[in-house]
């Protein structure tokens, strides 16, 4: 045991240049050595032991070549400290045995060892070892100085090491691809809620391919890995250069204002060349996803990648048309994606099948089915609230709170938006899109008016079934003063609750709020509000009142109270009067002892 004060004196004789070879073995013993006390590990004392081995351990390596003492010293340094040491050439890869002994690889021991060229061959001997983000580390760690802007430029990474990272992060991709039927990360068909397999994603895989674009056009010819960089090249390479011009923009905006003319200052170009592109041609229509189980699921998902693909990369529709036209045939074939829908779900789903084949189909008959669904879909109901004080303000002399804009504020103009889509497609049957018409709502009529970039024949019709008042097709939600004037305020509240679309949750929660805060609402109106809407509110005068006069005195309601509101989020909704009813009804097992 090492007394603890005498670490510094330990610590201070490692560093003297006069320290003779003979003292090394007691040096780092003492150095080395746990403190420790009766009771134990000394905390304290331990501190100071690492703040004073921390500070010897460079000059003790230095001196050091005896392999038993730097083993010794290797095991006991910091995961940190070791990838600093690395980096300047006191860690070696001769170390490598005693590192790994009681230290798993790190990001910054890969990197200190592959800034020497000799070492490199070592560096790349640890990437197995690492997860992807930390092979992602490895290459935006590389640079100490990134986050410095007027930092001289650094050497970049060492062709080898970039290779066999992306070869590390890309190859688990890969293989995915090969044999897609037999591999566990295509849990689509089972899950359809999950989507495509994680690897299509903006992880690890992307985040180190997005930072070499000058080796993209080679790695989409490699023989394994290029299908996966085709894939992540589609997906992300626009969106991302996308979102760095977004970036640069909002930072530099008024020195680009100061520097340049805008109209002189060049369009970016796509991130993709038209090169770029028709070397990702084998991987733009998913083929792997052309035979999985599931194909309602498979081929839904498969479609609307495709599009988003397109979306991304305009560039596409010309290069590779009669690819996109095959495709999006093929999968509403084989997953009958425009069948009726059969449900609420199924609806919303039929809207983003619209939606990829206005982008994506050249057959009539398709689009024209695509039209009939759209027509399917449950109407919009347009809610407008009194503006508080402080929103009158703001949108006071603006359009904000118009019919057409109201329609927008939470995208129920989607589906009307859809059809203006796909009457935009030269394939569509002009007769598909005007059949359809009659079954919108008369504020998504008036949408179409409102948009530039509606063809003259569309305009015209929409505009012969438009209403000539778009506040008529607007629910208005009143105040109680205005209530106050009304014959019958109860049955205005009423009105509010049959309104609202199956699917309209931000709708539904506007009308449920009006209602509670009125002061006109009966128990009635409580009973067809939904069980939490009602609870979760504050005030005591909503819920208390009803559930103090129901259970009363009576203990078994208030048992039934207490197991009626034992309820998860994923149980079944009820509403207000549901969980009354269900308190004030006799127990199964109490019902049938009498």
């Amino acid at each position: 045991m090492v007394n603890a004060r005498t670490y510094p004196l330990w610590q201070q004789l490692a560093v003297m240049e006069g320290l003779p070879d003979e003292a090394l073995p007691a040096v780092i013993k003492a150095l080395c050595t746990p403190s420790r006390a009766f009771y134990g590990v000394d905390n304290r004392g331990e501190e100071w032991r690492k703040k004073a081995f921390a500070e010897a351990l460079p000059a003790l390596l230095r001196r050091t070549a005896d392999p038993a003492l730097r083993e010794q010293l290797l095991q006991r340094a910091e995961d940190q400290q070791l990838a600093d040491l690395a980096g300047q050439g006191v860690v070696t890869a001769a170390d490598l045995p005693a590192i790994l002994r009681t230290h798993r690889p790190t990001p910054g021991l890969v990197i200190g060892l592959a800034r020497d060229p000799d070492q490199v061959d070592a560096a790349i001997g640890l990437l197995c070892h690492l997860h992807s983000n930390e092979l992602e580390r490895v290459v935006s760690e590389w640079n100490p100085h990134r986050y410095r802007p007027d930092a001289a430029s650094f050497p970049p990474v060492p062709p080898a090491l970039l290779d066999a990272v992306l070869e590390y992060a890309l190859g688990p991709f890969a293989r995915l691809l090969q044999n897609p039927s037999e591999h566990d990360g295509w849990e689509i068909a089972k899950h359809p809620d999950l989507g495509l397999p994680h690897d299509f994603g903006e992880g690890a895989p992307w985040s180190i391919l997005a930072t070499c674009p000058e080796r993209w056009h080679a790695l989409v010819e490699h023989p394994m890995l290029g299908m996966a960089v085709q894939h992540l090249l589609l997906d992300h390479a626009e969106v991302e250069a996308r979102r760095n011009r977004t970036g640069w923009g909002g930072e530099h905006l008024t020195r680009a204002a100061q520097d340049d003319d805008p109209a002189e200052r060049p369009e970016p170009g796509p991130a993709l060349d038209s090169a770029l592109l028709q070397a990702c041609l084998p991987a733009l229509c998913l083929p792997e996803m052309a035979d999985l189980p599931k194909p309602s699921v498979t081929a839904r998902h498969r479609l609307h990648r495709i599009a988003e693909r397109v979306r991304n990369n305009p560039g596409l529709v010309d290069i590779a048309a009669e690819q996109l036209h095959a495709a999006a045939d093929a999968c509403v074939r084989r997953g009958r994606l425009l069948t009726r829908p059969r449900n609420d779900s199924a609806r919303q789903t039929a809207l983003t099948v619209a939606e990829d084949l206005a982008r994506l189909s050249a057959n009539p008959q398709h689009l024209a089915r695509a039209c009939a669904a759209l027509t399917t879909l449950e109407q919009p109901t347009v809610v407008s609230s009194p503006p508080s004080p402080q929103m009158a303000r703001v949108t006071e002399g603006t359009d904000v709170l118009s019919p057409v804009r109201l329609l927008e504020w939470h995208s129920q103009h989607r589906r009307v938006a859809t059809l203006l889509a796909l009457a935009g497609n030269p394939h569509t049957p002009r007769t598909a899109v005007t059949e359809a018409l009659p079954a919108l709502h008369p504020l998504e009529l008036a949408w179409i008016g409102h948009q530039n970039d509606v063809p003259d024949w569309l305009r015209t019709a929409a505009a012969a079934l438009a209403p000539a008042d778009d506040n008529e097709a607007v629910l208005r939600l009143l105040t109680d003063e205005e209530l106050d004037r009304h014959p019958d305020p109860g049955a205005v509240l009423q009105s509010w609750l049959n309104a609202p679309e199956t699917e309209g949750l931000w709708t539904h929660r506007e009308v449920y709020r009006a209602i509670l805060n009125s002061r006109h609402h009966t128990l009635d109106h409580l009973r067809q509000l939904p069980a939490d809407e009602v609870l979760d509110r504050t005030e005591p005068h909503l819920a208390l009142p009803h559930l103090l006069a129901l259970c009363g005195t009576q203990p078994e309601r208030w048992n039934a109270l207490l197991k009626a509101l034992d309820y998860g989020p994923a149980d079944e909704k009820i509403t207000f009067g549901q969980l009354l009813d269900s308190i004030q009804a006799p127990a199964p097992e109490a019902a049938s002892a009498v």
